[in-house]
């Protein structure tokens, strides 16, 4: 029998509303808890998605800029590329140099810009980082929950082991749901984490090469309390 004579006789009305019915009882055995979970997944995805895309447009806004400085020097042609420049924290930075007067300035005019900015680039990680402990610990507890049922039917001197070990198996799909959206939840986190501490070195990057195009001095880091080493070490 072909493909098509085989979905022709499957009765997909039927296997949807039977799926909605095990869904509906396994919600149902974890206590509700179940019913909180796609909506886990779905602020996971949403955060994800959102500060994913974010992250991506403003590093690209900051690869033109970096690239775009390379040729410039002199306050008058910085300021010039400053007013081409599209908004972003990389340019906050670069405007915050362009308003020093003297090396020193620029210097700490940069670094309060990039502290400013790193709290604006990891808006709405806590999320995430909410749904990778908060998953599994609702998981668990919608297990305990079942397990009570499953402690139910042992007390009844009639129930068949079978009926036992079924209802442990349904207790336990709660932990499982709880552990996979963590696991989904802790690739996006660490992944935008990094996206975030890649953006930072950005913006040190673009500090330095505007103040030596600026001042015409090399410019160094403040070791231990540049932003672009916490942002490696995690520490913003």
């Amino acid at each position: 029998m072909s493909v098509a004579g085989v979905l022709a006789k499957y009765d997909f009305h039927y296997a949807r509303e039977h799926a909605m019915e095990v869904l509906f009882h396994l919600a149902a055995v974890s206590g509700g808890i179940l019913y909180l979970m796609p909506l886990l997944l779905l602020a996971v995805l949403f955060v994800a998605l959102e500060r994913g895309w974010a992250l991506a447009m403003i590093r690209r806004k900051g690869d033109d800029l970096l690239r775009d400085l390379h040729s410039r020097k002199g306050r008058e042609s910085l300021e010039t590329e400053l007013a081409k420049t599209p908004s972003c924290p990389q340019q906050a930075v670069f405007a915050a140099v362009l308003a020093s007067h003297d090396l020193a300035s620029g210097d700490a005019y940069a670094e309060e810009a990039m502290l400013a900015q790193a709290t604006l680039l990891d808006r709405g990680l806590w999320i995430l980082d909410t749904a990778v402990t908060l998953a599994p610990l609702l998981g668990l507890l919608g297990t305990i929950i079942g397990m009570f049922n499953a402690f139910q039917v042992l007390g009844n001197p009639d129930t068949a082991p079978t009926a036992i070990t079924g209802h442990v198996a349904e207790a336990l799909v709660a932990t499982a749901t709880g552990l996979a959206i963590a696991i989904v939840g802790l690739v996006f986190f660490n992944g935008l984490q990094q996206r975030v501490r890649l953006v930072l070195h950005q913006m040190e990057r673009i500090k330095v090469s505007s103040l030596n195009r600026l001042y015409r001095q090399p410019v160094r880091t403040h070791g231990d309390a540049s932003v672009s080493l916490l942002a490696r070490r995690g520490e913003v």
